[in-house]
């Protein structure tokens, strides 16, 4: 009886604990109430999962009215996956986050944040799984406002600066993609995705269904941080509490790369989108220029949660590339990218607090010495890294080799070039650190004797992800059977829409 509410679950277990561990406030319970709230929605993540994969997509409506008139929950291979990935890494950062928080956020301030964590949630599976446009957006907007509090609650007072940032930049794409959905109702009528798919390919190149997709793209640009939009993304990585900036830099825009891809895919169709209207061109140079520009800006800082945060907006370069090769493999590219890509962030900026729990600074200067001092968490560090790089048998190379396989098949060998390129440039912003962390001793001023290994709740979920790391890179079943059916379907439903018309 309960396996057929999963969809509804999947929502309602982070929207019910949200406001109980509000009530409860600063107390003890409400780190594992939170805890086990995400352990739970991750096994109905999971459970989705392996449902989709042998049965199909899943449809629940809400209240009993059928799509398009009711608003209908729509579960996939692709979405699932995501979901996943998102649920999976949001528990073990909030096992992470009892101990970090004690160090970065007031203890009057615990409730707030663990409030707003399980409210984030809620709004990213809800983006993930509904099947109505609109919906997406009210899902958009709640996890939104969630992060927004999240950002702001660092110690540190440049916080609210950078929280600001991201509120009026997040209002903005908030704003683009409800008008776009807006023009979409407008023409067609209806707000059900499946609906809306075939009613606008009944259009030929209306300028109201054209406009509606140039602020939908505009938007949810915005919100996964695609270059030259992406200047909200930095501060707010670098001045959040680091627990939430490992939460942030695993689902928030990976979520909205997936937006990305269900519109496009699922709404307009790619033919649509990358051949009629030339978008392909357009985000394949927008990725590449992600890549080096941010590769770069992530060399040049000082600031280690600055560099991966510039970082993160080269990874997305990398997934929307995939995308922009409007091929199978190179949307299983992106796809796999945006799952590996989470396992890898969430494990260096667990990394990076880590040092901070115990140094007070996150420069590259106070990991000098650190791989004596801190060993697991280094270890940790330099494996992930590793993954970022690409370097074979983690989780990285799996990403980097269907990108540049999708490249070559197309005969494309620049774009090959470039990807390889783009991961050497990762050597140089990673290996500054690990330098310092291996080959440097503690700087002068600091007593060594006093420096230990982070707390083992921090230590637990960050060799969580970096075996992660380790296994998707090895046995990469789960991954490529999932995004292959998810890629596979969404080009075989574009071809089955055009044939029914």
């Amino acid at each position: 009886m309960l396996e057929q509410h999963l969809p509804a679950l999947a929502i309602l277990l982070p929207l019910i604990a949200a406001p109980i561990v509000f009530i409860l406030g600063r107390s003890t319970v409400v780190w594992l109430l939170a805890t086990f709230t995400g352990a739970w929605a991750s096994i109905v993540a999971f459970q989705l999962l392996l449902t989709t994969l042998a049965e199909g997509a899943i449809h629940y409506s809400l209240g009993g009215w059928s799509a398009p008139w009711g608003i209908e929950l729509t579960v996939d291979a692709l979405n699932a996956f995501v979901l996943l990935a998102v649920t999976g890494v949001s528990t073990m950062v909030l096992v992470y986050s009892k101990e970090s928080i004690a160090k970065e956020i007031d203890k009057a301030k615990h409730g707030f944040y663990y409030t707003a964590y399980l409210l984030a949630m809620a709004g990213l599976s809800g983006i993930l799984i509904t099947g109505d446009a609109f919906n997406l957006f009210v899902f958009l907007e709640i996890s939104s406002l969630a992060t927004y509090t999240l950002v702001s609650l660092a110690s540190d007072r440049r916080c609210l600066t950078a929280a600001f940032r991201y509120l009026i930049m997040g209002t903005i794409g908030a704003t683009f993609i409800l008008i776009g959905v807006g023009l979409l109702y407008m023409k067609t009528g209806t707000l059900n995705m499946l609906d809306l798919a075939e009613r606008i390919a009944a259009f030929d190149r209306s300028r109201t269904i054209n406009t509606g997709l140039a602020f939908i793209v505009v938007g949810v640009s915005i919100k996964l941080a695609l270059f030259p939009l992406h200047r909200w993304l930095p501060p707010a990585y670098t001045y959040a509490p680091s627990a939430v900036s490992s939460f942030l830099a695993s689902t928030a825009t990976k979520v909205a790369v997936y937006v990305l891809i269900r519109f496009i895919f699922t709404i307009f169709g790619p033919d649509y989108v990358f051949y009629d209207m030339g978008m392909d061109m357009v985000f394949m140079f927008l990725a590449i220029v992600a890549i080096f520009k941010c590769s770069y800006m992530a060399a040049v800082q000082n600031n280690v949660k600055t560099i991966l945060a510039f970082s993160s907006v080269a990874q997305v370069g990398y997934m929307v590339l995939g995308i922009s090769l409007v091929t199978t493999t190179g949307l299983m590219a992106g796809l796999i990218h945006i799952f590996n890509h989470a396992l890898m962030k969430s494990a260096l900026f667990m990394a990076v607090g880590a040092v901070f729990y115990r140094v007070g600074s996150v420069e590259v200067h106070a990991f000098k010495g650190m791989g004596k001092q801190m060993p697991f968490t280094m270890a940790a560090f330099t494996i992930a890294g590793l993954s970022i790089i690409g370097v074979p048998l983690t989780a990285g190379f799996v990403s980097k080799w269907y990108l540049v396989s999708a490249a070559l098949q197309q005969n494309l060998w620049v774009i090959a070039v470039l990807i390889l390129l783009g991961s050497l440039l990762a050597i140089v912003y990673i290996g500054r650190i690990v330098e310092a962390a291996y080959f440097h001793d503690v700087p002068e001023g600091r007593d060594a004797s006093k420096l230990k290994e982070a707390p083992l709740l921090m230590l637990i979920p960050m060799w969580v992800m970096v075996l992660a790391n380790l296994y998707f890179g090895i046995d990469t079943s789960l991954t490529t059977e999932a995004v292959g059916h998810a890629s596979e379907w969404l080009f075989q439903s574009t071809e089955l829409l055009e044939v029914a018309q």
